[in-house]
């Protein structure tokens, strides 16, 4: 399918992706209110049968997993930003061309205590929890005092250790779940295992299972990035993260202002941290029940400070002593990282601002009207875009001059001084690409592709809050393929190759749509992964708030 040609209101052609945002801003009027994308849903804790429109190929045979909030209120109080909803496990179980659908939420602690009260008692990060009314006054005085504790409220997404499902957030707890009906199994800390406060939501996985992951520890001297290794199998059927170990530890430029991330990257050799200006005042964060603030007050955005990314051997955790610096940027999402003719190539969704993650309160989702336009108005785009990271420099590397001579690629990088180069990206998109209004919740040919050189990546573009779009991009040329249809909201695109697979895009895109115009308008929706055709969708009779990732799981 050709680009669609969205309605702008300012057809000039924007000069670079440095200019992506203002040409933008003016672009957008009448945006659709999604409000009903985040509201509270029920479950449905059994199976239920789908219609299908189409045709799902048969040899997909499997449970496309989704997790994401769910549950926005308990009694008359109420969450106040979008990571803060309880969560919301869902499953579509696809056989032999057919669909069923369930969904459960995680019976987390946090879950089971602000039900039994049926009020919020467990603070979240945009919303701090309010003391017990039915204590007396000085016990309310005192209670302000305690430090807020960790939720395990795993709302982000599933992941993978040792051939178990886990869902998880970005603390130190998570679930692991039973596919078969998706009940809460067994909550697991990671703090019981290695001195880490949490881990992100994204770990990274090597062909024979060997799980990758990165975490914060605080101590009396400030804060450390942590690298994770988890041993790919189980030693005895009660075996969790046994075997975990810090495979290094970064030092933050600021001790008490680490940057905050939301995953890494990873090539064959070399795991990859960007340290960015997102950051995180420790002291604000742990007086925020003191002052009477959520959690997230803790966290802004300082223009003034690089983007740095630190490179560190896989395999020993040596911590390379060359530092690559760019300008401020901010990155959920990274896509891929692999090597080739001695450079690392580094590819993220990245924007030229850090404000997102303060922007998406559920008050600003709910808008309508001119609200709504102004508020997406006001919010940088995420791109697609390629650092090239040189491998081999030594004293003798000249200075001051572009290592990056590979004439497929205008990205630079520069040594100026000892241990530091400076880098400038390349864009991985069109011009097409700002008419959808960015890429966001990037997606590879994970098990063929990653750390490794590929040509296609999906993701959902973003005209709107949530993705309203789902795209493909081919690095040969940097074009679009483009699946659209006004009014409908898909989600993170899942990658499914198939059985006889020879092309890296022989396979098809999951996805699932929503319908805020429409009561129970929800479909699991299948592409053809290489012409993004449509091949057959799943209609769903239930109601579903927009989530954030989720995993295919292959029935064996």
């Amino acid at each position: 399918m050709p680009p669609v040609k969205l309605d702008t209101s300012d057809d000039t052609d924007p000069i670079d992706s440095v200019k992506v945002k203002e040409s933008i801003t003016s672009a957008v009027k009448g945006l659709e209110s999604i409000a009903p994308l985040v509201r509270s849903v029920e479950e449905t804790p059994e199976p239920i049968s789908t219609q299908v429109q189409g045709t799902i190929p048969s040899w997909i045979n499997g449970n496309l997993l989704r997790n994401g909030p769910g549950k926005f209120e308990f009694g008359n109080t109420h969450y106040n930003h979008w990571f803060d909803g309880m969560a919301m496990l869902h499953r579509f179980k696809i056989d032999k061309g057919q669909v069923t659908y369930m969904s459960r939420f995680l019976t987390s602690d946090a879950y089971k205590k602000n039900s039994e009260r049926d009020r919020i008692v467990m603070s979240e990060f945009g919303t701090l929890a309010m003391p017990d009314p039915c204590k007396n006054f000085f016990q309310r005085f005192l209670s302000r005092f305690e430090m807020i504790q960790p939720t395990d409220n795993a709302s982000v997404s599933f992941v993978k250790y040792k051939g178990d499902y886990y869902v998880s957030t970005e603390t130190n707890f998570i679930h692991r779940v039973n596919l078969e009906n998706l009940e809460t199994v067994e909550k697991v800390d990671w703090s019981k295992f290695i001195a880490v406060n949490g881990a992100t939501a994204h770990p990274h996985y090597d062909p024979d299972g060997t799980s990758y992951n990165m975490g914060n520890s605080y101590g009396s001297k400030g804060a450390m990035y942590n690298f994770i290794r988890v041993p790919p199998e189980k030693k005895d059927a009660t075996d969790t993260l046994q075997g975990a170990k810090i495979l290094c530890s970064i030092v933050p430029a600021n001790k008490s202002h680490p940057s905050y991330y939301h995953s890494f990257g990873m090539s064959e050799n070399y795991m990859v941290f960007i340290e960015q200006p997102i950051k995180m005042d420790l002291l604000k964060i742990v007086t925020c029940k003191l002052r009477g603030r959520a959690l997230s007050e803790g966290i802004y955005w300082d223009p003034k400070l690089d983007t740095v990314f630190h490179l560190v051997d896989k395999r020993t955790g040596e911590v390379s002593s060359t530092k690559y610096h760019t300008k401020a940027i901010s990155t959920f999402h990274q896509i891929n990282a692999f090597e080739e003719d001695g450079f690392l190539m580094l590819d993220i969704c990245c924007q030229d601002d850090g404000e997102a993650i303060n922007n998406y309160l559920i008050q600003n989702l709910r808008k309508s009207g001119e609200a709504l336009d102004e508020m997406y108005n006001s919010l940088s785009r995420p791109f697609p875009r390629r650092f090239v990271l040189p491998l081999n420099i030594t004293s003798e590397t000249e200075v001051g001059q572009n290592l990056n001579t590979r004439p497929s690629s205008n990205a630079t990088c520069v040594i100026v001084s000892k241990d530091k180069v400076f880098c400038q990206h390349e864009d991985l998109h069109g011009d097409d690409l700002i008419e959808y209004g960015g890429l966001e919740f990037p997606q590879i040919n994970y098990d063929r592709c990653n750390t490794r050189p590929y040509r296609y990546f999906y993701g959902c573009g973003f005209r709107h809050l949530v993705g309203d779009s789902l795209l493909k991009m081919d690095l040969t040329d940097k074009t679009l393929k483009v699946w659209y249809q006004k009014g409908f909201y898909p989600s993170e695109p899942v990658f499914v190759p198939s059985p006889d697979a020879v092309e890296e895009d022989d396979g098809v895109i999951l996805s699932v749509v929503l319908t805020p115009s429409q009561d129970k308008g929800t479909f699991l929706l299948v592409l053809d992964a290489k012409t993004f055709e449509e091949l057959g969708r799943a209609n769903v009779p239930v109601n579903m708030a927009y989530g954030f990732h989720g995993a295919f799981s292959a029935s064996a």
